[in-house]
């Protein structure tokens, strides 16, 4: 029996690994640039792309034996859907595999900004200020309103841990309705307006789409409270950050934080993480052990489409 061949744009947990190489040859990618993956993918039936790197139309159109691309993950902006699916190619992805690291990376951002731990820790480690205790007075998460911006599987996750875990009201903005989980956590759904005008805590968890790039822009970062804060765990360009640069520095709100950036990998020098009430990670919210053993295993739903079958989570349709 041939055995299939698998490109993997770059390494990943060992348990996905091992379901592959039962009956696939694993190749790993030597450059990400899309001359040198045009080479790469030549005799590849299957792909698997993490955050790096893109499969172009030019990527499919020289592998005439791909019949997957599988994404080590969620976001699929880095895969030509239209194409994939017009050479009857599945893409498929792990869609419940990091909710709850997103969501806990959530509140650990909304904790450290609430709680000014950042700053705390700062004055007394660089300069051993103890008395800080009395100047730096934080916040409690506790019967606060939370704001959701996108109701997927993560903000749902956060919102499960804001209600449970921390008494919170929930309100929600999403292109769908949730009754079963609005009668599960009293959930609203609501404008994003009103996210904005009534929460103490927003999550921005939004698909990238054309439609949601700069959906936060001046005009939502000036609705909000002046006590409030905003996290972006999503994508950068779904926020204006020039925008929220200009509010944090006037002190218009009390805080904001990301995970997520509008080029990345971000510059050290970007200016939002000159900013002392900003507070920044590398797109690293979905990286726990637990989640990238998770998220490895979109290699049983890659060997199901070779072995012939049809796969447990398509992000596209394909025509049978």
């Amino acid at each position: 029996m041939n055995r299939f061949k698998v490109l993997l744009y770059e390494d990943m947990r060992e348990e996905g690994k091992a379901v592959l190489k039962e009956k696939s040859d694993l190749f790993f990618a030597k450059r990400l640039d899309e001359d040198s993956l045009i080479h790469q993918v030549q005799e590849m039936d299957g792909i698997i792309i993490r955050a790096n790197g893109r499969v172009s139309r030019k990527i499919i159109d020289s592998a005439p034996r791909l019949k997957v691309i599988g994404r080590h993950g969620v976001g699929v902006e880095n895969i030509d859907l239209e194409a994939a699916t017009e050479k009857g190619i599945w893409v498929v992805n792990t869609p419940d595999a990091n909710d709850l690291s997103v969501a806990e990376h959530f509140f650990g951002i909304a904790l450290i900004l609430s709680k000014m731990l950042k700053k705390g820790e700062k004055a007394f480690r660089e300069e051993g200020r103890w008395e800080v205790r009395y100047q730096y007075i934080g916040n409690e998460l506790h019967g606060k309103t939370l704001g959701i911006l996108g109701f997927g599987r993560i903000g749902k996750a956060i919102g499960r841990i804001g209600s449970r875990g921390f008494n919170m009201r929930v309100l929600y903005y999403d292109t769908l309705r949730f009754e079963e989980v609005e009668k599960e956590l009293g959930a609203v759904k609501t404008s994003l307006e009103e996210i904005f005008i009534q929460s103490d805590f927003i999550s921005i968890n939004l698909p990238m789409l054309p439609q949601t790039k700069g959906i936060v822009g001046e005009k939502e970062f000036r609705m909000m409270k002046p006590t409030a804060y905003i996290i972006n765990l999503a994508r950068g360009p779904i926020w204006d950050e020039k925008a929220l640069c200009r509010v944090l520095k006037e002190g218009r709100i009390a805080g904001a934080g990301a995970d997520v950036f509008e080029v990345e990998p971000a510059p050290k020098d970007h200016p939002l993480l000159q900013l002392e009430n900003f507070f920044g990670t590398p797109h690293m919210a979905a990286h726990t052990e637990e989640a990238l053993k998770r998220m490895s295993l979109v290699a049983v739903d890659v060997l199901r489409v070779l072995e012939g079958k049809e796969p447990i989570h398509p992000v596209n349709q394909l025509k049978r």
